[in-house]
């Protein structure tokens, strides 16, 4: 799911907006996790721009429009924002740690070639193991696709 407004310091214009940004903040609500105004900026902003950013493309865009939040703030808004599960984290091989809002189940394609992130559907895999082994604990999963984008292909 997609949440969308205008993000801080700007009203929302209708009901519905208002709605969903009631839903994003009852997200902070429901994981216990405080909402200050860096944390709801950062939510806010991988919510409305599912782009997979970094860290630091996160740090500078929420700056833009209120320069309050360090880079450090911003690294730690992330982690603590990750561990309650709000955003997740996307680590892939070689590359920068990404980020996304945690809304909806989906698994990932990436581009090899120019390094563009898209959100596939998600679909169960047939035959993953539905009960623990005494070595392992299947907790979740995700598949990520490799290959070239329309645009590189």
């Amino acid at each position: 799911m997609l949440l969308q407004w205008g993000g801080m310091g700007t009203a929302p214009p209708n009901r519905m907006q208002t709605g969903l940004r009631n839903q994003l903040l009852g997200s902070f609500r429901d994981r216990g996790v405080r909402c200050t105004a860096q944390r709801y900026a950062i939510l806010d902003h991988l919510n409305r721009y599912p782009s997979h950013p970094t860290a630091e493309e996160i740090h500078k865009a929420i700056n833009r429009a209120d320069p309050r939040a360090s880079l450090a703030t911003v690294y730690k808004a992330l982690h603590a924002m990750a561990e309650a599960g709000l955003i997740r984290e996307l680590r892939l091989r070689g590359n920068a740690t990404r980020f996304e809002a945690a809304f909806s189940r989906h698994h990932h394609f990436v581009c090899d070639h120019c390094g563009t992130m898209e959100d596939i559907d998600w679909f169960e895999l047939p035959g993953l193991p539905t009960k623990s082994s005494r070595a392992r604990k299947v907790t979740s999963y995700e598949v990520v696709l490799h290959g070239q984008c329309r645009a590189c292909s």
